[in-house]
């Protein structure tokens, strides 16, 4: 369930989205908010320009979808 989002929920979201480290999918687990709606908020909250370059970082990390980098595991092996 998606607790209501409070400036300290907003701040810990955009941060998350902005890490290397941190997947769509756990973003998904601790908040309840889904790939489209933290990119949703972070169109919402950011300048255009920043939003703009962290589409076009996020867009070519694998880390950011989990999925994406196990199947990506799985047909390197």
């Amino acid at each position: 369930m998606k607790q209501p989002l409070t400036g300290a929920m907003l701040s810990g979201i955009i941060g998350a989205a902005w890490a290397d480290d941190i997947s769509f999918d756990k973003i998904k687990l601790d908040t309840g908010y889904s790939e489209g709606e933290v990119i949703a908020i972070m169109r919402r909250n950011l300048k255009p320009k920043s939003f703009a370059l962290w589409r076009k970082r996020v867009s070519g990390q694998k880390s950011k979808h989990e999925k994406r980098s196990k199947l990506l595991a799985r047909d390197i092996e």
